[in-house]
């Protein structure tokens, strides 16, 4: 079962000393995960505050240095507009980049999505489709570029228990088989105190998942963890404590990692 790291998110240092935010911290992260069991990075870069940026520059380091280490790895990174609020200039910063990670997240709630998955595609991006709650499914149904889709990243936010959390994707993958069938793999996946009860439910419905510090600062039994390979590590574990399904659409879940620069093919 397709299991992501997902190293940092929009966190700062001060939020957990594990945090990663220079490049040599990202590389030496996507090392300890990948060898926790990770199959897919994605990670927010960060300018010399600690906080995301989209630049270009900042970008081509972190990448050069997880590829160095992981050549065969996928790696992802955000456009959230949290980064840069305005949709144009959002746009822009993308299509400066010098260098591309293999997918980058979009989140169909968000001003412009459309137009930041078309400069993603011109860059030969791939695309996890962000979706957060109903209207978010709407926007995306609705979207040119919906088909286009890798993979469809859908997040239950901070805040709902276990049962909530459950009720809240259930109806979300009801939405999406609505409006695209199976067409496109659901990783689905929570934040915060919902993001457990996402795991194990993603889990028992043989989707593919994703854990690490940005979800959570905390392991199962509720103690924090000391770093991201302690979170792929309990994923990874709940993942072989479960049945096998012969349903699990792991097949299609990968986004294909590059080959820019590697010399390699995947």
């Amino acid at each position: 079962m397709f299991l992501q790291a997902c190293l940092n998110g929009a966190r700062r240092p001060p939020e957990h000393p594990a945090i990663p935010v220079s490049p040599g911290q990202v590389a030496a992260d996507v090392l300890a995960v990948a060898a926790a069991g990770a199959e897919s990075i994605h990670v927010h870069v960060k300018d010399e505050d600690g906080a995301d940026t989209l630049a270009a520059a900042p970008l081509a380091r972190v990448l050069s240095a997880a590829r160095a280490c992981a050549p065969r790895l996928p790696i992802g990174t955000t456009t959230g507009a949290w980064a840069v609020p305005d949709p144009a200039r959002r746009v822009a910063a993308i299509r400066c980049w010098t260098a591309q990670p293999d997918f980058a997240s979009v989140n169909w709630h968000e001003d412009g999505a459309d137009d930041v998955a078309k400069a993603l595609l011109d860059q030969d991006v791939e695309i996890e489709a962000g979706l957060w709650h109903p209207a978010a499914v709407g926007n995306w149904s609705k979207s040119p570029v919906r088909e286009r889709c890798s993979r469809i990243l859908l997040e239950i936010p901070d805040g709902p228990g276990t049962d909530e959390t459950v009720a809240i994707a259930r109806q979300l993958l009801t939405l999406i088989e609505h409006a695209t069938g199976d067409r496109i793999p659901v990783l689905l996946h929570g934040e915060g105190t919902s993001c457990w009860p996402a795991l194990r439910e993603a889990v028992r419905l043989g989707l593919p998942t994703r854990i690490g510090l940005e979800d959570s600062l905390v392991l199962p039994d509720g103690n924090s963890t000391p770093d991201n390979a302690a979170l792929v590590r309990a994923a990874r574990r709940m993942i072989e404590a479960a049945p096998s399904r012969p349903d699990e659409r792991t097949r299609t879940a990968h986004v294909s990692p590059s080959t820019r620069g590697t010399g390699m093919r995947p």
